[in-house]
């Protein structure tokens, strides 16, 4: 970091070559290019970096080198779901505006604690969202999580369809969802990008669509984060729920400007 704040970045570039993990060169490169952006007199207007949790001290190595060159930088982890996503994923994030202070949103929704009432919170906030509010199911499920469990059923975790979903990852298509009859299935695609809040018509790819969605930002999320590098006022909730709940074919053809209140 301190050699790519020195303008080391050709030198860094060839050591990262010869690291065992690409990922680490990769959460790097951000770095690099906008360094070499202020170097070329060419600099990003605004940066915004997104990663899992344990990135947040490289983003804030981040923001010190960034501060340098006049940005104004903040970093912090964020809840989805205090966003109006269905679920419960934490990112790191980082926003810089060159020439500006900046910061990130203020939550929207409340916070999901299990065993704590929906109805309970900061009057302030919204109520999160379950996954019956998110999709087009007819009667209630359970999903039986698979990930991070090691194969033993006894770790596997079980949210029911009033709840938030477990974060969305490349391995949702591993979940089982159990109807309220009984009848055990999957997560459609579909259903998976609502989770994420992509409207249920988005276009997917048909290679490892699951690792697509899992590795999206949501949308939702994303909108906030952008207005607030942007310096936008707070965004009208009606009018990101009517984009999440529409269909992205007629939202493509005459795509509005984010709305705010």
């Amino acid at each position: 970091m301190e050699m790519l704040g020195n303008g080391q970045s050709t030198e860094v570039k060839a050591a990262l070559a010869h690291m065992q993990d690409e990922r680490t060169g990769l959460v790097l490169e951000p770095l690099r290019w906008a360094l070499t952006a202020v170097d070329n007199d060419r600099p990003y207007e605004a940066i915004v970096l997104e990663q899992v949790p344990a990135v947040r001290p490289v983003w804030e190595a981040f923001a010190t080198v960034l501060q340098s060159r006049g940005y104004g930088v903040d970093v912090d982890v964020v809840r989805t779901e205090q966003f109006g996503v269905p679920q419960t994923r934490r990112r790191a994030i980082l926003i810089a505006r060159l020439g500006a202070e900046v910061s990130l949103p203020m939550a929207t929704h409340r916070e999901y604690r299990k065993g704590v009432a929906r109805a309970s919170g900061d009057p302030s906030q919204l109520p999160w969202i379950a996954m019956e509010d998110a999709l087009c199911r007819n009667s209630s499920f359970e999903v039986i999580s698979n990930y991070g469990s090691g194969g033993i059923p006894s770790a596997r975790g079980r949210r029911t369809s009033d709840q938030p979903a477990f974060t969305v990852t490349g391995k949702i298509s591993r979940n089982v969802v159990v109807s309220a009859s009984g009848t055990i299935g999957r997560f459609t695609a579909a259903e998976a990008g609502q989770l994420q809040t992509f409207p249920a018509d988005y276009p997917w790819s048909h290679t490892d669509t699951a690792q697509q969605i899992g590795n999206a930002i949501p949308p939702r999320l994303a909108a906030h984060v952008l207005a607030a590098v942007l310096g936008a006022d707070q965004l009208d909730e009606d009018f990101l729920m009517r984009a999440v709940k529409g269909s992205w074919e007629a939202q493509r053809i005459d795509v509005p400007a984010l709305a705010s209140v």
